[in-house]
């Protein structure tokens, strides 16, 4: 898994090589909306990107991650399918579902059943490189949504330039940004991490958290600004040593969001004194979200280091499926 992390770069790099190359079919229809369907490692790409476009895209985008579509879903919904494996069962049904809509449909997989299904019935696809571990392929289902909205006339091509300088960005940093994920590693050592992050950027939030349960193999948790100021701030009278928080920052962020963020940092470290701020880089919000990411993968790889586990095994999740293909 860390070989995985440190060639995140490298990976968005072919992930571009490999969605030029893409061979789609041109659609003529009006797309009205669109759904991503996919989960886990393969479903938070959708989550990012649906959050990265929403300043651009005209039509609703809305993320699923589980057995049904919503009602709206029909013959001008534009229905991405992402599943690394091909093979997710949730997955799986969402699209059959979508299919029995006459939804337009597009896939980003690696093979399994839903390249088979596409291949199939000629839906556009793009094909993914195989890997062992899907949450360490999320440069390749990320970049590939890009290009499907792209195709279907939903973005522009500005995506492509944004990754590229993301990539340059990164190299450019890694020294400080292993050390800076190294030192929160330790600060998170033996406590339950609490992420907070800009409602725009919540998908980075929800990488990072699903990457600390994966690899580090510890609970944690969420919120979004300014959410949680009207409900979990709260909560934090009954706050505790245990809880570390990270808070990741934007320069970009709303200003008054930025001002809630001071305030509660002075309530919050009443009741904790492990208090990470986090600052992005980049000039764009893609660079800013590659660049958090991969310091939160970097943080969740030290942590599983430091906690002396294995960040690739996964028994309790193979023990659900085998369970579940018993029914």
């Amino acid at each position: 898994m860390k070989k995985l992390v440190e060639d995140f770069t490298k990976q968005l790099s072919d992930a571009l090589r490999i969605g030029r190359k893409a061979e789609l079919t041109p659609y003529g229809g009006a797309i009205n909306n669109v759904l991503i369907t996919g989960l886990g490692g393969s479903g938070i790409g959708g989550k990012i990107v649906a959050q990265l476009v929403e300043a651009e895209i005209k039509v609703p985008i809305c993320v699923n991650n589980g057995y049904d579509i919503p009602a709206f879903v029909g013959e001008n919904t534009l229905v991405i399918v992402s599943s690394f494996s091909g093979n997710t069962e949730e997955t799986l049904e969402a699209m059959e579902k979508a299919m029995g809509r006459k939804a337009e449909i597009a896939c980003v997989s690696s093979g399994g059943k839903v390249l088979e299904i596409a291949k199939q019935n000629k839906y556009n696809y793009i094909e993914l490189p195989e890997c062992h571990s899907p949450r360490a392929m999320l440069t390749y289902s990320l970049t590939q949504q890009f290009f499907l909205l792209h195709h279907y006339g939903l973005i522009g091509g500005g995506f492509e330039m944004e990754i590229e300088k993301s990539v340059s960005l990164i190299d450019s940093e890694i020294v400080n940004i292993k050390e800076e994920a190294l030192n929160i590693a330790k600060g998170l050592l033996g406590k339950t991490p609490v992420i907070y992050i800009d409602e725009h950027y919540e998908g980075v939030a929800v990488r990072l958290r699903q990457q600390l349960n994966e690899n580090a193999k510890v609970l944690a948790w969420h919120h979004v600004f300014p959410e949680m100021n009207h409900n979990e701030l709260v909560g934090w009278a009954g706050g505790k040593e245990e809880y570390a928080v990270l808070l990741f920052r934007n320069d970009t962020d709303y200003v008054r969001v930025q001002k809630r963020m001071d305030i509660s940092k002075q309530i919050i470290t009443q009741y904790t004194s492990t208090f990470f701020e986090i600052w992005s880089k980049g000039d764009s919000p893609i660079e800013k979200s590659l660049y958090l990411i991969v310091l939160g993968d970097w943080i969740s790889i030290y942590l599983a280091e430091l906690r002396e586990v294995d960040p690739i095994e996964i028994k309790v999740i193979n023990f659900l499926k085998g369970e579940l293909a018993k029914l």
